[in-house]
């Protein structure tokens, strides 16, 4: 069973989002996601200072199996990308909640109501199977 963690919102692309005190966005790929794609070998990510579109395909996450597209779930400014991932990609699978984040945004508005809760994800991820 795939870890969804109550307080962080989530896709149907399978990223999550959790609003800091200090209004940015972090945004990494799900549990589900990381056992569904296998071990990462690589992880590119958007440059910081990059503005991004909801929905944009703005990052990528290679395992063994297969390389996947990474989306902005909500349109913001990059602030930050998790440097740690260009020597241990697999951090995102060890840690995907944690030490696995990918990068951190300044929403341009907060349009995270559209993004689902760890329920209806739970949910969500039961329906796909």
């Amino acid at each position: 069973m795939s870890d969804v963690q109550a307080g962080l919102r989530y896709t149907r692309d399978h990223e999550w989002v959790r609003t800091e005190a200090d209004g940015t966005v972090v945004v990494g790929i799900t549990d589900h996601a990381q056992h569904q794609l296998g071990e990462l070998v690589f992880v590119e990510l958007p440059d910081s200072g990059r503005t991004l579109t909801a929905g944009e395909a703005c990052a990528v996450v290679e395992s063994v199996k297969a390389a996947s597209d990474v989306y902005a779930p909500v349109a913001g400014t990059v602030v930050a990308t998790n440097a740690a991932l260009d020597g241990q990609p697999n951090l995102v699978n060890a840690s995907p909640f944690g030490d696995g984040w990918l990068f951190r945004l300044k929403p341009d508005a907060s349009d995270a109501s559209r993004l689902l809760d760890a329920a209806a994800y739970t949910d969500f991820i039961a329906a796909e199977g």
